[in-house]
């Protein structure tokens, strides 16, 4: 398992002031990856009672502005937000319970990354999701 990120580091880094609101959501979408706002301002204030849904939003916005987090909005879930920043990795997402989890792109060629036209748009990333029915889900359905 790797270490964890200075957070607070993290956060200089990308030329943000370091509040305790900004690292306890960072940490949270750090702990919680593909959660929601909801969920996010959940954890959040557990050591954070006063904080509002709002301010959590606000920081959630500023985080992934610097690139420090990766919303995502697989059709028909509300955002969700991810750790996992840099990459061209997608996303798999069950239909049933809505579960979503990380994906690796292709190794070696990316075709996902070569489109059949590009219109002359310079193109640095795809989105690509994947759906289906988690293992969970699957084990639940009779056959």
């Amino acid at each position: 398992m790797a270490p964890a990120p200075d957070l607070a580091r993290l956060l200089r880094d990308a030329g943000l002031r370091v509040t305790r609101q900004r690292l306890e959501v960072l940490a949270a979408v750090h702990a919680h990856p593909h959660a929601d706002t909801g969920s996010l301002l959940q954890v959040v204030r557990d050591p954070l009672p006063t904080v509002s849904h709002q301010a959590v939003y606000d920081a959630l916005h500023v985080l992934t502005s610097a690139g420090l987090v990766r919303a995502i909005q697989p059709q028909g879930s509300s955002t969700r937000y991810e750790a996992r920043v840099g990459d061209n990795h997608h996303h798999v997402v069950c239909r049933s319970c809505g579960v979503v989890a990380d994906v690796d792109c292709a190794v070696g060629e990316t075709p996902c990354l070569t489109a059949h036209t590009d219109h002359g748009f310079a193109i640095d990333e795809a989105e690509v999701v994947y759906w289906g029915t988690c293992p969970d889900c699957a084990a639940r359905t009779p056959a």
